[in-house]
């Protein structure tokens, strides 16, 4: 196995941890800020926020025919750290892990985010060949949308939905029935 590659950003967004960790919390939010390199978006489960909330993408980069990945939310701590684990690439062999924390910084709140990966085989770890720069401009991009979506109200992309519709209540069929 090969080591952990790691990428680490941060901001400072003038709104209280607590807002800003309900937002963090809810899966369905991350594509409005993260829709610029992880495209796609599809919700594994119905609830949206929470521990063992997930959903799946794809990253968009430059000649990586295996670039779909999901994370799910493993460890949420409130009002201040939340850990998402996931896989991607081939046959979703490669690990990822994405940490949020969120620390009281005078009138607003300070985000550290890491993002590790760790390329499984050789062939791999020459595919992410790149990874560690892809990753770092993507994740600072969408740190600076997440500040503009709370500051400012603005550059909101659309949120996550589940593939294939509402699930609730019943969804009525093509011949009018419901079901239950």
């Amino acid at each position: 196995m090969s080591a952990v590659d790691s990428v680490s950003v941060s901001t400072h967004i003038s709104k209280p941890r607590e807002e800003l960790f309900a937002y963090l919390a809810d899966i369905a939010n991350h594509p409005e800020f993260c829709d610029h390199f992880l495209t796609g978006w599809h919700l594994t489960r119905e609830e949206t926020s929470g521990q063992g909330a997930g959903a799946r993408f794809r990253m968009k980069r430059r000649f990586d025919r295996f670039a779909y990945g999901d994370l799910t939310f493993s460890h949420v701590e409130a009002p201040w750290r939340i850990v998402a684990r996931g896989r991607f690439g081939k046959y979703n062999r490669n690990k990822m892990v994405v940490v949020w924390e969120l620390h009281p910084d005078g009138a607003g709140t300070r985000i550290d985010m890491t993002f590790e990966w760790m390329s499984v085989l050789h062939s791999d770890k020459l595919m992410h060949t790149g990874m560690r720069r892809w990753s770092r401009r993507g994740w600072g991009k969408a740190l600076r949308r997440l500040r503009a979506i709370h500051e400012t109200g603005r550059q909101r992309g659309e949120r996550a939905t589940i593939s294939g519709g509402p699930r609730k209540p019943a969804t009525p069929l093509a011949g009018g029935r419901a079901v239950a």
